[in-house]
């Protein structure tokens, strides 16, 4: 069922994606604000992890913990010390966010295709999920760049590095990796569900060939990654009874979405004291996702482990 309603999901952005660049083509100016982005990102890329706090619940049950405040804590002092850090070591920081999404995205859209066990499988999610990172910097490198800069990276030399790199074409073939990664999954143990690899793989390299990296980065984010994502939670709320499912989802949602919104619109409200707006919006968008994404990850990996160890 799971894997019919992906499909769906897939075609479905596939043909959004499509007229999406008919309208830029028409209308030269067609695009969203990086406010919009913001605000996309605020009311459906964010509510993909607006259940943490149910899912810290059922690991604390594991270690026989009935108080949520420590849970709570260890997610705000997890996302705050990846602040900190960015702060003090943003390239680094960028490099192992980077890789980290990459895992991220490539095994959380694949996964419930395949079995991600095996260390393969895992390497396979990595290079898949890398098409995220590779098509912005070979398709915009400019763009890209400057958005990095955006993000306080000053290091002089992690621009020339990445200029040897583009001039050696590793992005192009880190494209190229990440294409024989999905045929890959694709041809291995072949079923017609799995087209749906193939169609997000067009989806990507279409939306980053035609638009900017944080627009690309915006429409992937919040209506493939993040609608995917959503429809998992829900199929765990209710898998009998989809609409009772969503609606237990945007009751259960409303508290996280509506506090992380509030945050980000603080943070862009002090920000924008010191740089231009859009610039404050994009260290919103991107730092924050960081400081979101290691304490969302570390807890699926936690619970992945812990459901384990019980089988």
């Amino acid at each position: 069922m799971i894997k019919k309603i992906n499909l769906t999901h897939s075609f479905i952005f596939f043909i959004i994606i499509n007229l999406f660049i008919f309208l830029n083509l028409i209308f030269s100016n067609f695009s969203i604000t990086p406010f919009g982005c913001l605000l996309l990102i605020l009311l459906i890329g964010v509510t993909h992890g607006s259940l943490d706090h149910l899912k810290g619940k059922k690991l604390l049950s594991h270690y026989n913990i009935s108080n949520t405040f420590y849970f709570y804590i260890a997610y705000i002092f997890i996302a705050s010390l990846i602040i900190i850090l960015w702060l003090i070591f943003p390239a680094q920081l960028l490099i192992i966010f980077l890789i980290v999404a990459a895992y991220h995205f490539g095994k959380e859209d694949t996964q419930f295709l395949i079995p991600y066990t095996s260390y393969t499988n895992q390497l396979l999610f990595i290079l898949k999920g890398s098409l995220i990172i590779f098509a912005p910097l070979y398709f915009n490198f400019a763009e890209t760049i400057e958005l990095f800069k955006l993000l306080l990276i000053e290091n002089e030399n992690f621009y020339t590095l990445l200029g040897k790199l583009e001039e050696l074409k590793i992005f192009l073939i880190g494209v190229s990796l990440s294409s024989l990664a999905c045929l890959y999954l694709f041809l291995k143990n072949y079923e017609i569900n799995k087209v749906t690899i193939f169609i997000d793989y067009t989806s990507i390299l279409l939306v980053n060939f035609y638009f900017s990296p944080l627009v690309a980065f915006t429409v992937y984010f919040c209506f493939l990654h993040s609608i995917r994502h959503i429809v998992n939670l829900i199929f765990e709320l209710d898998k009998d009874n989809f609409l009772n499912g969503a609606k237990l989802f945007i009751i259960k949602s409303i508290p996280l979405t509506v506090l992380t919104g509030l945050l980000a619109l603080l943070s862009l409200y002090f920000i924008n004291f010191k740089v231009i707006f859009d610039d404050a919006i994009i260290k919103v968008i991107f730092i924050g996702l960081a400081s979101l994404t290691f304490p969302h990850i570390l807890l699926e990996y936690l619970l992945e482990k812990n459901e384990k160890q019980k089988t």
